[in-house]
Protein backbone atom coordinates (compact mmCIF):
# COMPACT_ATOMS: atom_id res chain seq x y z
CA UNK A 1 0.00 0.00 0.00
CA UNK A 2 2.76 2.46 0.90
CA UNK A 3 4.63 1.93 -2.37
CA UNK A 4 1.50 2.17 -4.52
CA UNK A 5 0.34 5.30 -2.72
CA UNK A 6 3.76 6.93 -3.07
CA UNK A 7 3.90 6.17 -6.81
CA UNK A 8 0.37 7.52 -7.26
CA UNK A 9 1.21 10.73 -5.40
CA UNK A 10 4.41 11.18 -7.38
CA UNK A 11 2.39 10.87 -10.57
CA UNK A 12 -0.52 13.08 -9.60
CA UNK A 13 0.70 15.54 -6.96
CA UNK A 14 -0.17 19.13 -7.77
CA UNK A 15 2.60 20.53 -5.58
CA UNK A 16 5.46 19.26 -7.69
CA UNK A 17 7.65 21.82 -9.40
CA UNK A 18 9.36 19.52 -11.87
CA UNK A 19 7.50 16.44 -13.10
CA UNK A 20 9.75 13.36 -12.98
CA UNK A 21 10.93 12.24 -16.39
CA UNK A 22 10.21 8.67 -15.35
CA UNK A 23 8.76 6.87 -12.33
CA UNK A 24 9.47 3.19 -11.77
CA UNK A 25 7.73 0.97 -9.24
CA UNK A 26 9.90 -2.04 -8.40
CA UNK A 27 8.17 -5.00 -6.73
CA UNK A 28 10.01 -8.18 -5.74
CA UNK A 29 6.91 -10.42 -5.83
CA UNK A 30 4.58 -11.22 -8.70
CA UNK A 31 1.73 -8.99 -7.42
CA UNK A 32 1.18 -5.50 -6.05
CA UNK A 33 -0.53 -4.61 -2.80
CA UNK A 34 1.59 -6.38 -0.17
CA UNK A 35 -0.51 -7.67 2.72
CA UNK A 36 -3.67 -6.11 1.25
CA UNK A 37 -5.04 -9.28 -0.31
CA UNK A 38 -8.66 -10.24 -1.04
CA UNK A 39 -9.82 -13.60 -2.39
CA UNK A 40 -13.29 -14.50 -3.66
CA UNK A 41 -14.33 -18.13 -3.19
CA UNK A 42 -17.77 -19.73 -3.53
CA UNK A 43 -19.53 -16.43 -2.81
CA UNK A 44 -17.33 -15.58 0.20
CA UNK A 45 -15.13 -12.47 0.39
CA UNK A 46 -11.91 -13.52 2.14
CA UNK A 47 -9.52 -10.93 3.50
CA UNK A 48 -6.05 -12.33 4.10
CA UNK A 49 -4.76 -8.98 5.33
CA UNK A 50 -6.56 -5.90 6.70
CA UNK A 51 -10.34 -6.04 6.38
CA UNK A 52 -11.10 -2.36 7.00
CA UNK A 53 -9.66 1.03 7.95
CA UNK A 54 -10.43 3.78 10.44
CA UNK A 55 -12.29 6.63 8.77
CA UNK A 56 -11.39 9.04 11.59
CA UNK A 57 -7.92 9.08 10.01
CA UNK A 58 -8.89 10.61 6.66
CA UNK A 59 -6.04 9.48 4.37
CA UNK A 60 -7.62 6.22 3.15
CA UNK A 61 -11.11 7.70 2.90
CA UNK A 62 -9.78 10.64 0.88
CA UNK A 63 -7.82 8.35 -1.42
CA UNK A 64 -10.87 6.16 -2.05
CA UNK A 65 -12.91 9.22 -2.98
CA UNK A 66 -10.12 10.51 -5.21
CA UNK A 67 -9.98 7.18 -7.03
CA UNK A 68 -13.75 7.09 -7.59
CA UNK A 69 -14.38 4.36 -5.02
CA UNK A 70 -16.77 6.36 -2.85
CA UNK A 71 -19.71 4.22 -3.96
CA UNK A 72 -17.89 1.08 -2.78
CA UNK A 73 -17.47 2.23 0.82
CA UNK A 74 -19.47 0.30 3.42
CA UNK A 75 -19.81 0.56 7.19
CA UNK A 76 -20.14 -2.14 9.82
CA UNK A 77 -23.51 -3.69 10.56
CA UNK A 78 -25.25 -1.54 13.18
CA UNK A 79 -27.05 -4.40 14.92
CA UNK A 80 -23.85 -6.30 15.77
CA UNK A 81 -21.61 -3.52 17.08
CA UNK A 82 -20.00 -5.20 20.04
CA UNK A 83 -17.17 -7.64 20.65
CA UNK A 84 -16.20 -10.21 23.26
CA UNK A 85 -13.29 -11.20 25.49
CA UNK A 86 -12.71 -14.83 26.46
CA UNK A 87 -12.40 -15.68 30.14
CA UNK A 88 -12.82 -19.09 31.67
CA UNK A 89 -13.63 -20.60 28.29
CA UNK A 90 -16.65 -18.29 27.76
CA UNK A 91 -17.26 -15.21 25.63
CA UNK A 92 -18.13 -12.10 27.65
CA UNK A 93 -19.19 -8.83 26.00
CA UNK A 94 -16.77 -5.95 26.34
CA UNK A 95 -18.59 -3.47 28.60
CA UNK A 96 -20.13 -0.56 26.76
CA UNK A 97 -17.79 2.41 26.95
CA UNK A 98 -14.64 0.40 27.73
CA UNK A 99 -11.82 2.00 25.78
CA UNK A 100 -8.84 -0.38 25.38
CA UNK A 101 -7.54 -0.11 28.93
CA UNK A 102 -10.22 1.61 31.02
CA UNK A 103 -13.95 2.29 31.25
CA UNK A 104 -15.51 5.59 30.23
CA UNK A 105 -18.84 4.36 31.66
CA UNK A 106 -18.82 2.82 35.12
CA UNK A 107 -22.18 1.02 35.32
CA UNK A 108 -21.59 -1.39 32.38
CA UNK A 109 -18.06 -2.01 33.63
CA UNK A 110 -19.19 -2.82 37.17
CA UNK A 111 -21.78 -5.24 35.82
CA UNK A 112 -19.28 -7.19 33.70
CA UNK A 113 -17.99 -10.59 34.87
CA UNK A 114 -14.63 -10.05 33.14
CA UNK A 115 -13.01 -8.77 36.35
CA UNK A 116 -13.45 -9.79 39.98
CA UNK A 117 -14.76 -7.20 42.43
CA UNK A 118 -11.28 -6.57 43.83
CA UNK A 119 -10.11 -6.06 40.23
CA UNK A 120 -12.94 -3.61 39.56
CA UNK A 121 -12.24 -1.63 42.73
CA UNK A 122 -8.57 -1.44 41.75
CA UNK A 123 -9.60 0.13 38.43
CA UNK A 124 -11.84 2.67 40.20
CA UNK A 125 -9.00 3.70 42.53
CA UNK A 126 -7.14 5.04 39.49
CA UNK A 127 -8.77 8.46 39.85
CA UNK A 128 -7.31 8.74 43.37
CA UNK A 129 -3.75 7.87 42.40
CA UNK A 130 -1.16 10.63 41.92
CA UNK A 131 -0.07 11.36 38.35
CA UNK A 132 3.41 10.13 37.57
CA UNK A 133 3.88 10.38 33.82
CA UNK A 134 7.23 9.08 32.57
CA UNK A 135 9.33 9.92 29.53
CA UNK A 136 8.65 6.49 28.07
CA UNK A 137 6.85 3.59 29.69
CA UNK A 138 5.61 0.25 28.48
CA UNK A 139 1.88 -0.18 28.03
CA UNK A 140 1.94 -3.00 30.57
CA UNK A 141 3.71 -0.89 33.21
CA UNK A 142 1.28 1.98 32.65
CA UNK A 143 -1.86 -0.17 32.89
CA UNK A 144 -0.49 -2.05 35.88
CA UNK A 145 0.44 1.20 37.62
CA UNK A 146 -2.87 2.94 36.95
CA UNK A 147 -5.38 0.05 36.89
CA UNK A 148 -3.83 -3.08 38.35
CA UNK A 149 -2.63 -6.47 37.15
CA UNK A 150 -6.04 -8.10 36.71
CA UNK A 151 -7.22 -5.41 34.32
CA UNK A 152 -4.00 -5.79 32.36
CA UNK A 153 -4.31 -9.57 32.13
CA UNK A 154 -7.96 -9.91 31.19
CA UNK A 155 -8.92 -6.74 29.36
CA UNK A 156 -6.08 -4.48 28.25
CA UNK A 157 -3.66 -7.18 27.05
CA UNK A 158 -6.06 -8.98 24.66
CA UNK A 159 -7.49 -5.73 23.29
CA UNK A 160 -4.03 -4.26 22.66
CA UNK A 161 -2.77 -7.54 21.16
CA UNK A 162 -5.69 -7.43 18.76
CA UNK A 163 -4.29 -4.19 17.31
CA UNK A 164 -0.52 -4.65 17.42
CA UNK A 165 -0.05 -8.43 17.86
CA UNK A 166 2.42 -7.31 20.49
CA UNK A 167 3.69 -7.94 23.99
CA UNK A 168 2.44 -5.02 26.13
CA UNK A 169 5.50 -5.42 28.37
CA UNK A 170 7.63 -4.18 25.45
CA UNK A 171 5.25 -1.80 23.67
CA UNK A 172 5.90 1.93 24.03
CA UNK A 173 2.93 3.82 25.45
CA UNK A 174 3.92 7.15 23.92
CA UNK A 175 4.43 5.61 20.47
CA UNK A 176 1.12 3.74 20.42
CA UNK A 177 -1.44 5.46 22.66
CA UNK A 178 -0.09 8.88 23.64
CA UNK A 179 -3.64 10.01 24.49
CA UNK A 180 -3.42 8.11 27.77
CA UNK A 181 -0.23 9.94 28.71
CA UNK A 182 -1.93 13.23 27.89
CA UNK A 183 -4.91 12.34 30.08
CA UNK A 184 -2.68 11.55 33.03
CA UNK A 185 -0.68 14.73 32.53
CA UNK A 186 -3.71 16.99 31.99
CA UNK A 187 -6.30 15.55 34.37
CA UNK A 188 -4.20 13.45 36.74
CA UNK A 189 -6.40 10.47 35.83
CA UNK A 190 -7.24 8.45 32.74
CA UNK A 191 -10.75 7.77 34.07
CA UNK A 192 -11.39 11.49 34.40
CA UNK A 193 -9.92 12.10 30.96
CA UNK A 194 -12.16 9.47 29.38
CA UNK A 195 -15.25 10.95 30.99
CA UNK A 196 -14.42 14.29 29.43
CA UNK A 197 -14.13 12.86 25.94
CA UNK A 198 -16.87 13.37 23.44
CA UNK A 199 -19.77 10.95 23.94
CA UNK A 200 -19.32 9.37 20.53
CA UNK A 201 -15.71 8.40 21.16
CA UNK A 202 -16.41 7.29 24.74
CA UNK A 203 -18.79 4.55 23.59
CA UNK A 204 -16.03 2.21 22.52
CA UNK A 205 -18.32 -0.82 22.23
CA UNK A 206 -20.94 1.11 20.32
CA UNK A 207 -20.39 4.24 18.29
CA UNK A 208 -16.71 3.67 17.60
CA UNK A 209 -17.52 0.70 15.38
CA UNK A 210 -19.13 3.06 12.86
CA UNK A 211 -15.61 4.37 12.28
CA UNK A 212 -14.61 1.04 10.71
CA UNK A 213 -14.99 1.31 6.94
CA UNK A 214 -14.36 -1.25 4.20
CA UNK A 215 -14.84 -1.66 0.46
CA UNK A 216 -17.78 -3.70 -0.79
CA UNK A 217 -15.70 -6.05 -2.94
CA UNK A 218 -12.77 -6.23 -0.50
CA UNK A 219 -9.80 -4.10 0.43
CA UNK A 220 -7.79 -5.24 -2.59
CA UNK A 221 -10.16 -3.09 -4.64
CA UNK A 222 -8.15 -0.10 -3.42
CA UNK A 223 -4.73 -1.44 -4.42
CA UNK A 224 -6.09 -2.73 -7.74
CA UNK A 225 -7.53 0.69 -8.50
CA UNK A 226 -4.26 2.38 -7.58
CA UNK A 227 -2.44 0.11 -10.00
CA UNK A 228 -4.87 0.97 -12.79
CA UNK A 229 -4.36 4.67 -12.17
CA UNK A 230 -0.57 4.47 -12.49
CA UNK A 231 -0.65 5.19 -16.20
CA UNK A 232 2.60 7.18 -16.14
CA UNK A 233 4.49 4.71 -13.95
CA UNK A 234 6.60 1.85 -15.22
CA UNK A 235 5.56 -1.08 -13.04
CA UNK A 236 8.04 -3.93 -12.76
CA UNK A 237 6.97 -6.98 -10.75
CA UNK A 238 9.30 -9.93 -10.02
CA UNK A 239 12.04 -7.31 -9.76
CA UNK A 240 13.97 -7.61 -6.53
CA UNK A 241 16.42 -4.91 -5.44
CA UNK A 242 19.77 -5.99 -4.03
CA UNK A 243 21.34 -2.73 -2.84
CA UNK A 244 21.40 1.07 -3.10
CA UNK A 245 24.46 3.26 -3.51
CA UNK A 246 24.79 7.03 -3.54
CA UNK A 247 26.93 8.10 -6.51
CA UNK A 248 27.70 11.80 -6.95
CA UNK A 249 24.28 13.46 -7.16
CA UNK A 250 22.20 10.38 -7.92
CA UNK A 251 21.35 6.88 -6.71
CA UNK A 252 22.34 3.58 -8.25
CA UNK A 253 19.74 0.87 -7.65
CA UNK A 254 21.26 -2.58 -8.08
CA UNK A 255 18.72 -5.25 -9.01
CA UNK A 256 19.02 -8.92 -8.18
CA UNK A 257 19.39 -9.72 -11.90
CA UNK A 258 22.53 -7.56 -12.10
CA UNK A 259 20.88 -4.56 -13.74
CA UNK A 260 21.60 -1.06 -12.38
CA UNK A 261 19.00 1.73 -12.45
CA UNK A 262 20.30 5.28 -12.12
CA UNK A 263 17.82 7.63 -10.49
CA UNK A 264 17.63 11.01 -8.76
CA UNK A 265 15.19 9.95 -6.05
CA UNK A 266 14.27 6.75 -4.22
CA UNK A 267 11.36 5.96 -1.92
CA UNK A 268 11.84 2.76 0.06
CA UNK A 269 8.35 1.52 0.94
CA UNK A 270 9.54 -1.62 2.69
CA UNK A 271 9.57 -3.25 6.11
CA UNK A 272 12.35 -1.66 8.14
CA UNK A 273 14.51 -4.80 8.17
CA UNK A 274 14.34 -5.07 4.38
CA UNK A 275 15.16 -1.39 3.91
CA UNK A 276 18.13 -1.94 6.23
CA UNK A 277 19.60 -4.60 3.92
CA UNK A 278 19.36 -2.33 0.88
CA UNK A 279 21.00 0.62 2.66
CA UNK A 280 23.94 -1.26 4.14
CA UNK A 281 26.37 0.12 1.56
CA UNK A 282 24.94 3.62 1.41
CA UNK A 283 24.73 4.24 5.17
CA UNK A 284 25.56 1.43 7.62
CA UNK A 285 24.50 3.57 10.61
CA UNK A 286 21.02 4.17 9.14
CA UNK A 287 20.79 0.49 8.25
CA UNK A 288 21.61 -0.41 11.84
CA UNK A 289 18.87 1.86 13.19
CA UNK A 290 16.34 0.32 10.85
CA UNK A 291 17.37 -3.19 11.83
CA UNK A 292 16.61 -2.36 15.48
CA UNK A 293 12.86 -2.22 14.79
CA UNK A 294 11.50 -5.67 15.70
CA UNK A 295 8.64 -7.43 13.92
CA UNK A 296 6.16 -10.12 14.86
CA UNK A 297 4.72 -12.84 12.62
CA UNK A 298 1.16 -14.05 12.33
CA UNK A 299 -1.22 -16.17 10.29
CA UNK A 300 -4.79 -15.58 9.14
CA UNK A 301 -7.24 -18.47 8.83
CA UNK A 302 -10.58 -18.03 7.03
CA UNK A 303 -13.20 -20.68 7.91
CA UNK A 304 -16.49 -21.13 6.05
CA UNK A 305 -19.41 -22.85 7.82
CA UNK A 306 -23.14 -23.20 7.60
CA UNK A 307 -24.67 -20.87 10.18
CA UNK A 308 -26.75 -23.75 11.57
CA UNK A 309 -23.55 -25.62 12.45
CA UNK A 310 -22.53 -22.99 15.02
CA UNK A 311 -24.29 -22.94 18.40
CA UNK A 312 -23.22 -19.43 19.43
CA UNK A 313 -25.49 -16.67 18.03
CA UNK A 314 -22.40 -14.75 16.86
CA UNK A 315 -24.15 -11.55 17.92
CA UNK A 316 -21.08 -9.34 17.65
CA UNK A 317 -18.01 -8.66 15.55
CA UNK A 318 -15.77 -11.26 17.15
CA UNK A 319 -13.62 -12.00 20.18
CA UNK A 320 -10.10 -11.56 21.51
CA UNK A 321 -8.32 -14.04 23.75
CA UNK A 322 -6.13 -13.11 26.74
CA UNK A 323 -2.77 -14.85 26.72
CA UNK A 324 -3.60 -16.28 30.17
CA UNK A 325 -6.28 -18.43 28.49
CA UNK A 326 -3.44 -20.31 26.78
CA UNK A 327 -5.24 -20.86 23.50
CA UNK A 328 -3.98 -21.00 19.94
CA UNK A 329 -6.45 -18.40 18.64
CA UNK A 330 -5.35 -14.84 19.32
CA UNK A 331 -8.59 -13.35 18.01
CA UNK A 332 -11.50 -14.20 15.73
CA UNK A 333 -13.73 -11.99 13.57
CA UNK A 334 -17.31 -12.97 12.74
CA UNK A 335 -16.85 -11.57 9.25
CA UNK A 336 -20.40 -12.09 7.99
CA UNK A 337 -21.70 -10.25 11.07
CA UNK A 338 -19.24 -7.37 10.79
CA UNK A 339 -19.77 -6.32 7.17
CA UNK A 340 -22.60 -7.02 4.74
CA UNK A 341 -22.03 -9.14 1.65
CA UNK A 342 -19.16 -11.21 3.00
CA UNK A 343 -20.86 -14.64 2.83
CA UNK A 344 -23.80 -16.26 1.02
CA UNK A 345 -27.15 -16.33 2.82
CA UNK A 346 -27.19 -18.95 5.56
CA UNK A 347 -23.40 -19.18 5.66
CA UNK A 348 -20.89 -18.01 8.28
CA UNK A 349 -17.38 -16.72 7.71
CA UNK A 350 -14.95 -16.72 10.64
CA UNK A 351 -11.48 -15.20 10.41
CA UNK A 352 -9.02 -16.34 13.07
CA UNK A 353 -5.59 -14.95 13.92
CA UNK A 354 -2.62 -16.89 15.26
CA UNK A 355 0.85 -15.88 16.38
CA UNK A 356 1.92 -12.39 17.35
CA UNK A 357 4.78 -11.45 19.63
CA UNK A 358 3.64 -13.74 22.46
CA UNK A 359 3.03 -16.89 20.39
CA UNK A 360 5.33 -16.77 17.39
CA UNK A 361 6.31 -20.39 17.93
CA UNK A 362 2.87 -21.41 16.63
CA UNK A 363 3.93 -20.30 13.16
CA UNK A 364 6.28 -23.30 13.09
CA UNK A 365 3.26 -25.63 12.90
CA UNK A 366 2.23 -26.95 9.51
CA UNK A 367 -1.10 -25.89 7.98
CA UNK A 368 -2.93 -29.05 9.00
CA UNK A 369 -1.95 -28.76 12.67
CA UNK A 370 -2.64 -25.02 12.73
CA UNK A 371 -6.13 -25.56 11.35
CA UNK A 372 -6.77 -28.40 13.78
CA UNK A 373 -5.82 -26.32 16.82
CA UNK A 374 -7.84 -23.26 15.80
CA UNK A 375 -10.85 -25.42 14.97
CA UNK A 376 -10.61 -26.96 18.45
CA UNK A 377 -10.82 -23.45 19.92
CA UNK A 378 -13.83 -22.59 17.75
CA UNK A 379 -15.61 -25.78 18.75
CA UNK A 380 -14.98 -25.08 22.43
CA UNK A 381 -15.79 -21.35 22.42
CA UNK A 382 -18.48 -21.09 19.74
CA UNK A 383 -19.98 -24.56 19.67
CA UNK A 384 -18.94 -25.32 16.11
CA UNK A 385 -20.52 -28.68 15.31
CA UNK A 386 -19.04 -29.63 11.95
CA UNK A 387 -15.92 -29.51 9.85
CA UNK A 388 -15.55 -26.30 7.85
CA UNK A 389 -16.71 -26.13 4.25
CA UNK A 390 -13.20 -24.87 3.57
CA UNK A 391 -10.31 -23.23 5.39
CA UNK A 392 -7.66 -20.96 3.87
CA UNK A 393 -4.42 -20.09 5.65
CA UNK A 394 -2.17 -17.11 4.93
CA UNK A 395 1.10 -16.64 6.78
CA UNK A 396 2.68 -13.22 7.30
CA UNK A 397 6.28 -13.63 8.52
CA UNK A 398 7.80 -10.51 10.11
CA UNK A 399 4.90 -8.37 8.89
CA UNK A 400 3.84 -6.38 11.99
CA UNK A 401 6.33 -3.78 13.31
CA UNK A 402 6.60 -3.57 17.07
CA UNK A 403 6.62 -0.07 18.53
CA UNK A 404 8.83 -1.00 21.46
CA UNK A 405 10.24 1.28 24.16
CA UNK A 406 12.31 4.04 22.59
CA UNK A 407 10.47 3.85 19.25
CA UNK A 408 9.86 7.60 18.95
CA UNK A 409 13.52 8.41 19.62
CA UNK A 410 14.57 5.70 17.17
CA UNK A 411 12.38 7.16 14.41
CA UNK A 412 13.76 10.65 15.03
CA UNK A 413 17.30 9.32 14.62
CA UNK A 414 16.29 7.55 11.41
CA UNK A 415 14.75 10.73 10.02
CA UNK A 416 17.89 12.70 10.90
CA UNK A 417 20.02 10.13 9.08
CA UNK A 418 17.76 10.30 6.00
CA UNK A 419 18.33 14.07 5.83
CA UNK A 420 22.00 13.35 5.17
CA UNK A 421 21.07 11.34 2.07
CA UNK A 422 19.53 13.65 -0.56
CA UNK A 423 16.95 12.01 -2.78
CA UNK A 424 16.03 9.28 -0.28
CA UNK A 425 12.70 8.90 1.51
CA UNK A 426 11.21 6.09 3.61
CA UNK A 427 7.58 5.04 3.94
CA UNK A 428 5.72 2.24 5.67
CA UNK A 429 3.77 1.04 8.69
CA UNK A 430 6.82 1.04 10.97
CA UNK A 431 7.13 4.84 11.15
CA UNK A 432 4.20 6.51 12.90
CA UNK A 433 1.27 4.10 12.73
CA UNK A 434 0.46 0.58 11.55
CA UNK A 435 -2.92 1.11 9.84
CA UNK A 436 -3.68 1.74 6.17
CA UNK A 437 -4.26 5.49 6.74
CA UNK A 438 -0.84 5.71 8.41
CA UNK A 439 0.78 3.96 5.44
CA UNK A 440 -0.85 6.36 3.00
CA UNK A 441 0.13 9.38 5.10
CA UNK A 442 3.74 8.22 5.17
CA UNK A 443 3.67 7.66 1.40
CA UNK A 444 2.22 11.12 0.75
CA UNK A 445 4.91 12.74 2.91
CA UNK A 446 7.67 10.79 1.21
CA UNK A 447 6.43 11.64 -2.30
CA UNK A 448 6.01 15.33 -1.49
CA UNK A 449 9.50 15.59 -0.03
CA UNK A 450 11.02 13.84 -3.04
CA UNK A 451 9.29 16.24 -5.41
CA UNK A 452 10.15 19.35 -3.42
CA UNK A 453 13.86 18.46 -3.39
CA UNK A 454 13.97 17.20 -6.96
CA UNK A 455 16.23 18.56 -9.71
CA UNK A 456 14.62 19.85 -12.89
CA UNK A 457 14.73 16.47 -14.66
CA UNK A 458 14.13 13.93 -11.95
CA UNK A 459 13.63 10.22 -12.24
CA UNK A 460 12.30 8.19 -9.31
Amino acid sequence: MSGLAAAYRLQSSAVRKYPPSEIQLLEASDRLGGIVQTKHQDGFVLENGPDCFLSEKPATLNLCEELGLGGQLINTRFENRRSFIVRGGKLHPIPKGFYLIAPAKLRPFLGSPLLSWPGKWRVLWESLLPAHAKEDESLADFVRRRFGQENLDWMAQPLLAGIYAADPEALSLRATFPQFVEMEEKFGSVLVGLKKRDEATQQASGARYSLFTALRDGMQTLTDQLKQQLTSVRIRTNTAVKALERRNDSWSVELANGEHVETDGVCLALPAHQAAKLLQRADPILAGLLEEIPYSSSATLNFAFKEGDIAHPLDGFGFVTPSKERRTTLACTFVHRKFPGRAPLGMALLRAFVGGALQEELLQLDDQELERRVLADLKDLLGVRSAPIFCTITRWPRAMPQYTLGHIQRILKIEEAVLRLPGLQLAGNWLRGVGLPDCIDSANRAATRLLESAPAHQSA
